[in-house]
């Protein structure tokens, strides 16, 4: 099986140590446009592009990307309780119609109920899966080109459509994650990739069974991904001082504020990323060449495949065989990590090659539309 290799765009922040200003970077977007333009070139397949109040908006950055890359994929977050499903189906289409069929989704519930009320969105967590449901089902049925009438405990909506289809058919793909079983339902029923980050195998494996045994319910299969950083160097020895590095300027004060911070978070992976370690530098190695360092200060995919190229390719061929099929990798600074990546990494895995797609724009059949509601005569007529 060929696997997808995607990148990560650090829209929040970029450096070469974690929890320090101490060798950070200013992110601008010559500094993103460079990141992509390398993964386009080293052949990411495409670049995961994070959300949240500590990042720049993803769907801006992505569409400022598109003129400077050509295979690139971008994999944009869509919140729901923040944006209505009928507009975010709009701009999914404009987006992937702009891009030439670049663009990809990835549903996020949100885990930060302090950042969440600063966006208006004051439901709990099963009431946040509630609305995600009904959101994703209206979602989809619009671009998929339906005229939608839906009465939902959390939405409403009545006759939304679509006039400009994506170049994507029935639509693009829709990735999510999440670990509680709330989670795992809405995976099964409506997503088209279930992404995980980085566990140790067992309980990734866990994670899948869990996704494939509800999506046979609804008589689907759904596809599977990993988020996970990467230290790669010639040797192991190497990778691991690499790593060491990473961290070396953490104090047990900055951990203590940041895991304090993480705990607030009532989203379930959250809480098992924390757990892998539990804020000690002494476990930091939760499973062959898994090092959790990252979770020590950052929220989300806190840990890193560690190791020399045939190594991490090992461990990265053992997750393919659960299922996986594409891996969204990330590393400090993310520019030079890149090409880090490219040339110790790849040569040891089989890698899907991105396309090169063809941009098409949509020509209304009666030419300036006046009215999305009123068709010119002659056509009405028809």
């Amino acid at each position: 099986m060929s696997l997808n290799i995607f990148w990560f765009l650090p829209t929040h922040g970029d450096g070469k140590y974690l929890g320090t200003s101490e060798g950070a970077r200013a992110v601008d977007h010559g500094y993103l446009g460079q990141i992509a333009q390398a993964a386009d070139r080293l052949g990411f397949g495409g670049v995961l592009i994070p959300t949240g109040r500590s990042c720049e908006d993803s769907w801006l950055v992505a569409a400022s990307l598109i003129p400077l890359t050509q295979r690139l994929k971008f994999l944009v977050a869509l919140r729901p309780g923040i944006i209505s499903p009928t507009v975010a189906a709009r701009q999914a289409a404009t987006l992937d119609r702009l891009s030439g069929g670049r663009a990809l989704f990835n549903l996020v519930t949100g885990g930060d109920p302090d950042e969440l009320a600063g966006d208006g969105l004051h439901l709990s967590h099963a009431e946040r899966y509630e609305a995600s449901v009904e959101f994703t089902r209206i979602w989809r049925r619009v671009l998929e080109g339906d005229t939608v009438d839906y009465d939902g405990k959390h939405l409403q909506v009545k006759g939304a459509k679509l006039l400009y289809p994506p170049i994507q058919q029935p639509r693009p793909p829709l990735y999510f994650g999440g670990s509680s079983d709330a989670a795992h339902e809405l995976a099964g029923e409506q997503v088209d990739l279930y992404l995980t980050w980085g566990e140790p195998l067992e309980a990734v494996a866990e994670k899948i069974a869990q996704v494939r045994e509800k999506a046979a319910r609804h008589g689907r299969t759904v596809r599977f991904g990993i988020r996970l950083h990467v230290i790669v160097r010639e040797t192991d020895a190497e990778a691991w001082a690499a790593a060491d590095r990473l961290i070396s300027h953490l104090d047990d004060d900055t951990i203590a504020r940041a895991q304090a911070s993480l705990a607030r978070f009532d989203s379930v992976g959250q809480q098992r990323m924390a757990a892998l370690h539990g804020g000690r530098r002494d476990r930091l190695v939760v499973a062959p060449n898994l090092w959790a360092g990252v979770g020590l200060v950052r929220g989300g995919a806190g840990t890193a495949l560690v190791g020399d190229g045939p190594t991490v390719a090992a461990r990265v061929r053992e997750y393919a065989n659960l299922g996986i099929d594409t891996f969204i990798f990330s590393g400090y600074p993310h520019l030079e990590e890149s090409y880090r990546v490219a040339e110790l990494l790849f040569p040891h895995l089989d890698i899907a090659q991105p396309e090169r797609p063809a941009s098409r724009g949509y020509v209304s059949p009666f030419g300036e539309m006046i009215s999305s509601d009123i068709l010119p005569k002659a056509a009405a007529a028809s």
